[in-house]
């Protein structure tokens, strides 16, 4: 039985938290890596109770151990900041174009990320006016296939990686419109690839139908979707290519050069 450590609580608690805190913040204020001794003594921690929480923190990545007894911050917080950097960098360069769109349409314009095996929507553009009841709100999730964003992501997957979400999801639906086979869904992403468009027809919610464009970053990844949604007998394919000059928009503000 190993012995107690009286710094330590038996259960998670608030304190546990801020100790973790403490520690990352001492990492951050040093590029090089630094000695247990010294974390422990900057941090007012006994030894024992602050290497317990950086080797916890070293299982998930926060933190690397390049030498023992030695630390510095490790890539999952980069990743995580990336990932912060970019949605709000996206949100950023979003919102005024698609309030200029929503002004056009008159219906719900949609910024979308894809988050594993579903769309995250991360700003919104919509008035009462549109008619049409938001279901889904900011924060809300929804399967990649069965959004008209969701396509395009799955469109730019290699053939294994879509047979892979086919498989790990399998391809539940929502309506009877949804595409649930996934030799259906192949042919319906191929157009998507062909055309820069997706198209979700009542396949998440019936009586809505939706059409999706891509955002690009300086890397020419896509990164996000701008959709409209309307009521199924109201969306006008007229709208088509100001989605896309508007999605196109945004992308050259994130530094996207289709050349």
């Amino acid at each position: 039985m190993s012995k107690h450590d009286p710094d330590l609580p038996d259960k998670p608690t608030v304190q546990v938290i801020e100790r973790i805190f403490t520690l990352l913040e001492i990492l951050a204020t040093r590029e090089e890596t630094v000695s247990l001794k010294d974390i422990s003594e900057k941090s007012g921690l006994h030894p024992s109770t602050a290497h317990r929480i950086l080797n916890d923190l070293a299982t998930g990545r926060f933190v690397d151990r390049p030498s023992a007894g030695h630390y510095r911050l490790g890539m999952r917080l980069l990743e995580l900041g990336n990932l912060v950097k970019g949605r709000l960098n996206v949100r950023d360069a979003a919102l005024a174009p698609m309030r200029e769109l929503h002004k056009l349409t008159q219906q719900p314009v949609n910024l979308s990320m894809r988050q594993g095996d579903e769309i995250v929507y991360v700003e919104r553009s919509y008035s009462e006016r549109s008619g049409m009841q938001v279901v889904r709100a900011v924060g809300g999730r929804a399967p990649l296939h069965l959004t008209s964003v969701g396509k395009l992501f799955l469109a730019f997957d290699d053939p294994q990686r879509l047979r892979s979400y086919a498989t790990r999801t399998g391809l539940p639906g929502q309506t009877r419109n949804s595409i649930t086979e996934l030799a259906v869904l192949e042919r319906e992403l191929s157009k998507a690839r062909q055309y820069g468009i997706a198209r979700d027809n009542e396949e998440l919610e019936l009586g809505v139908r939706c059409m999706a464009a891509g955002i690009y970053d300086d890397q020419n990844k896509l990164v996000a979707g701008l959709s409209i949604s309307a009521p199924a007998d109201r969306l006008d394919e007229s709208w088509l290519p100001k989605l896309q000059a508007t999605a196109n928009e945004i992308s050259a503000a994130l530094g996207y050069s289709s050349t």
